[in-house]
């Protein structure tokens, strides 16, 4: 699996969110709604999420394990520097 296209849309906001961020996966798989934010130990990146009842929010799309989690968050903040930084 490759992330084959990062788009980046900057957010200038008083809380913690910085970007929301759609992927593009081998080509012919795109994720819309990743978030960049900034957290007490710098930034990271969550998965797009629906509100669901009382009970908070839900994960609509989601990496298995955290090897495709750690490589999804690594390019998508490195991007996120790269034009936004």
């Amino acid at each position: 699996m490759k992330i084959t296209d990062i788009r980046i849309r900057k957010l200038e906001t008083e809380n913690r969110l910085r970007a929301v961020v759609s992927i593009t996966i081998d080509d012919c798989f795109a994720v819309h709604e990743l978030r960049v934010i900034e957290g007490k130990d710098g930034l990271f990146v969550a998965m797009p999420s629906r509100k669901v009842g009382n009970d908070g929010f839900r994960d609509v799309a989601h990496p298995i394990n955290a090897e495709t989690r750690k490589m999804i968050e690594d390019e998508v903040i490195a991007k996120y520097k790269e034009e936004c930084q």
